[in-house]
């Protein structure tokens, strides 16, 4: 049988400090992370550290930060870990991309840091999943003000440099197309049996594709050059 067993000044003081210490710590949810980021990849993935020392790599949704080789790709990336790195953060995880990456939102000292990012110039707004305007009202203020990557003339978002290559930055040289007497096509082109780049012998030939024959897949990223192994400087 149980009996009243009233607790002495000590333990209830101790059962307070324990309760008041679990009421302190942030709770964090199935969707939730905490940790110490440990590692930087690139401007805008990390590796986050958390209980049980298990690692985490997180890309940084809503935004898209310059590729390493291209302009302010070192620069975004220093950015972001001056920001994270060492430091103890909070991740709200939405779903795994299919890198195996957690997409997230990253929290710092209570700074939001994807947001961060376009503040500084060191991002773009990832307009195929960014839904929240505050990234939009932030990039357009960055742009106004030419602040980090917007004082180049004509920066090129990331997932257009990463369609075309590394020859995104560099100016497209097109020759001109050779007709044959007539006027109507090159000798060695027909608009009939190709219709990759790969079957392509020349940039001439993936033009008058392009041009005569309507076929637009040569141009898959819709900047007017056809086939830019063929077409582009090298």
């Amino acid at each position: 049988m149980l009996t009243n067993c009233p607790l002495s000044r000590l333990q209830l003081g101790s059962l307070t400090a324990f309760c008041c210490f679990w009421l302190c710590i942030p709770l964090v949810s199935a969707n939730t992370m905490a940790g110490r980021v440990v590692g930087v990849a690139d401007s805008d993935t990390l590796t986050l550290l958390s209980a049980g020392r298990q690692q985490t790599k997180v890309r940084l949704n809503s935004i898209d930060a310059p590729e390493k080789k291209q302009p302010f790709g070192n620069a975004a990336k220093k950015a972001l870990s001056d920001k994270v790195f060492n430091k103890q953060v909070i991740v709200e995880t939405s779903k795994i991309d299919r890198y195996g990456r957690s997409l997230g939102t990253v929290w710092v000292d209570g700074r939001l840091v994807n947001l961060e990012m376009v503040k500084t110039g060191m991002a773009w707004v990832y307009r195929q999943y960014a839904t929240d305007p505050a990234y939009y009202s932030a990039e357009d203020v960055a742009r106004k003000n030419k602040i980090g990557l917007w004082a180049q003339s004509n920066p090129i978002p990331p997932w257009e440099f990463r369609h075309g290559g590394a020859n995104q930055n560099k100016p497209a040289t097109i020759r001109p197309v050779v007709l044959d007497a007539q006027g109507l096509q090159p000798a060695t082109s027909q608009c009939q049996g190709k219709r990759y780049c790969k079957q392509m012998t020349s940039c001439e030939e993936a033009v008058f594709y392009l041009k005569q024959c309507g076929l637009h897949s040569l141009d898959g990223n819709g900047d007017g050059v056809p086939c830019n192994k063929l077409c582009r400087n090298p």
